[in-house]
């Protein structure tokens, strides 16, 4: 659907759900778990997860690391949040771990793990996207995968936002399940007994306005990805919206050459 162009921008984590509840965004892809109310959310895919440590760091020697061999690590994230860990540590056993320091972003986190003062554990993707000469990640096991959604408000059936739901769920073009399809369908011909042809009534119909969708994690599409697991550090980052407008009214009773027609999109600010 060329006439509804997406337009993405990242979020944080902690802003993923609340700016599709402020109408900022119709859809997004978000780190899962988020809180669902008011919310419809499609499971989509996990994410491996890593250990980040200084390039020295004996965990560059291995293809994988099992947390177990991590215990005597410094976590700069909350162990709340990486449980796995928490349960193993032994400065969490021993009473003995140290404050978190600050840290206002993943990059601040980073400078600190480069600077040998403890590790993260993030999604691979993240890894990846803020990836440092002078930092080495490998996978970690015995840690659960993060698991990246698509969310949006309940309620809404915008056609153009149910062609991009069965886009993503894995609908083919030509789909019985989708909009396009189906009001191409209700539009063509249709034949009846005796040889008479009747038109269809079906109408396709186009929204002007502009739309929005938050995409996940991250564009990982994390965006920033900035927020994560931690405070200030985290194993995930933020999502992205997008925006997309709206170009006129398709036409109803012409199939689009069988490409479907769904977008995410969201509605544009004044």
């Amino acid at each position: 659907m060329p006439q509804y162009p997406l337009l993405v921008s990242p979020v944080s984590e902690a802003d993923q759900v609340a700016v599709l509840h402020r109408g900022e965004a119709e859809m997004g892809f978000v780190r899962l778990p988020v809180d669902r109310a008011g919310l419809n959310v499609i499971p989509l895919y996990t994410e491996i997860p890593v250990v980040v440590a200084p390039k020295d760091h004996e965990i560059s020697v291995f293809d994988e690391v099992p947390v177990a061999e991590l215990a005597a690590e410094y976590l700069l994230q909350d162990p709340e949040l990486v449980p796995e860990w928490r349960d193993i540590s032994d400065q969490v056993r021993e009473g003995t771990r140290k404050p978190l320091p600050p840290m206002d972003s993943l990059d601040a986190a980073l400078d600190l793990v480069e600077a040998g003062l403890g590790i993260l554990i993030l999604p691979m993707s993240v890894a990846r996207q803020f990836s440092r000469k002078n930092l080495r990640s490998r996978p970690v096991t015995g840690i659960a995968e993060p698991q990246i959604g698509l969310a949006w408000l309940e309620g809404n059936t915008d056609p153009v936002i149910e062609e991009f739901i069965g886009v993503v769920r894995g609908r083919t073009a030509q789909s019985s399940r989708q909009p396009s399809v189906q009001a191409a369908q209700d539009a063509a011909p249709k034949k009846v007994r005796g040889g008479a042809v009747g038109k269809g009534s079906g109408n396709g119909s186009g929204r002007g306005n502009s739309r929005s969708t938050t995409a996940a994690g991250s564009s990982a599409a994390r965006g920033t990805t900035g927020a994560g697991k931690g405070s200030g550090a985290g194993k995930g980052s933020g999502t992205g919206t997008a925006k997309h407008t709206a170009k006129g009214a398709p036409k109803a009773g012409k199939p689009s050459g069988g490409k479907p027609q769904g977008h995410a999109s969201r509605r544009g600010r004044r």
